[in-house]
């Protein structure tokens, strides 16, 4: 596998740190490719803008969509935003590597996604929900959070960590093309004691190496369950709601 990490914490003696690590030596000792994007210590730009379009005039207004659609296609992005596009084209996987932060990702890796995902990258491509440009890769979240696994559980008090998740898992990858594994979830993250660590390492291990044969979060594929407006056909909504009718049926 041609493996892409991307991590977003900025401390690099943190637990997230550590996993991006032995994720990395893992993947490689099996004999896998790897390439790594350390958005804080690349110092990422979050805030999309007209940096991302050198050749932008000074005058011209800037309709974001529309002018990175033209940049994208003329190479005229920002350096930084083609060498993330070709680390997305170049892997088979993408794992993002991120603590839960008010039940999100940091600000830094949202706007990885908004910067890289661009118009005629992202979207704007003529497929979508499973048919965009990432058709074919697998993407495998990689979080560390406070909560325990009962509160980010069906009943939890913060929600299912899945249904947190959606936006990423559907609205951004699925959107684009890639089909989400279940993500790993490191719970009660801390304090984590040295023989812990070691436990989470082996669970890594196991869940990295079974990347291959890992069934992906089944979503419904636009244009074959939605009607002409999009929207999802009735008989698919029987006994669901919420972000649950957008899972395809066993």
């Amino acid at each position: 596998m041609k493996v892409l990490i991307v991590l977003a914490h900025p401390e690099p003696r943190s637990l997230n740190a550590s996993l991006k690590n032995a994720a990395a030596e893992i993947l490689q000792r099996h004999g896998h490719e790897v390439a790594i994007t350390d958005l804080y210590h690349q110092q990422w730009e979050a805030s999309a803008g007209r940096q991302d379009f050198p050749a932008l005039p000074a005058d011209e207004r800037l309709i974001y969509s529309a002018v990175s659609k033209k940049a994208y296609l003329d190479n005229e992005q920002s350096p930084d935003i083609s060498a993330e596009q070709e680390k997305i084209k170049w892997a088979d996987v993408i794992l993002l590597q991120f603590p839960l932060w008010w039940f999100g990702m940091p600000a830094i890796l949202k706007g990885w996604i908004d910067r890289t995902f661009t118009n005629g990258f992202g979207y704007g491509t003529g497929g979508r929900y499973g048919n965009g440009t990432l058709k074919g890769k697998k993407v495998m979240l990689m979080i560390t959070t406070g909560a325990t696994a009962e509160q980010l559980g069906p009943h939890g008090i913060h929600g299912a960590i899945e249904d947190l998740m959606f936006p990423v898992h559907h609205g951004v990858f699925w959107y684009a093309g890639a089909a989400s594994l279940p993500p790993f979830v490191v719970n009660s993250a801390n304090q984590v004691s040295p023989e812990r660590y070691a436990t989470i390492l082996q669970d890594l291990e196991q869940r990295l190496l079974s990347i291959p044969d890992t069934a992906p979060i089944r979503y419904r594929v636009g244009k074959q369950d939605y009607d002409e407006k999009e929207v999802l056909q009735p008989h698919f909504a029987t006994g669901k709601s919420g972000f649950a009718l957008h899972l395809a049926d066993e």
